[in-house]
């Protein structure tokens, strides 16, 4: 592998880290905004 591969694999695996803690926010306010989760439990 070269060293230009392994720069796009990481920028590849940093945007789907974005995405899945862009996910994982919108879960969990709409949880809260469902009034399944009390809003105190997520800062």
């Amino acid at each position: 592998m070269s060293a230009e591969e392994g720069v796009n694999r990481e920028r590849g695996l940093a945007v789907n880290e974005d995405w899945a803690a862009t996910i994982a926010g919108l879960v969990l306010l709409g949880l809260v905004l469902a009034g399944i989760l009390p809003g105190w439990l997520v800062p």
